[in-house]
């Protein structure tokens, strides 16, 4: 496993969750902007939503530890 394999798993799992902002979770990964006018205006961190994002990956990492249920601290995250 490599640090961009982790990434990739990271990825995965927070798309798939359907909870964030898809451009959260490139931010998150420091991901830039591929289109190159919408990266040069856009420069929007998100941190509200990559705080909750964190303690989500949190939880959902002691779940699959403990393989148990994750239960959303902040209800509906979406």
């Amino acid at each position: 496993m490599t640090r961009h394999g982790f990434r990739a798993v990271a990825s995965t799992a927070l798309n798939e969750s359907g909870i964030f902002n898809p451009d959260a979770i490139e931010r998150q990964l420091a991901h830039g902007e591929r289109n190159e006018i919408r990266g040069a205006y856009n420069r929007a961190e998100y941190l509200p939503e990559r705080k909750r994002m964190i303690i989500w990956w949190s939880n959902h990492i002691e779940a699959l530890e403990k393989r148990t249920e994750v239960i959303p601290l902040f209800g509906k995250l979406a």
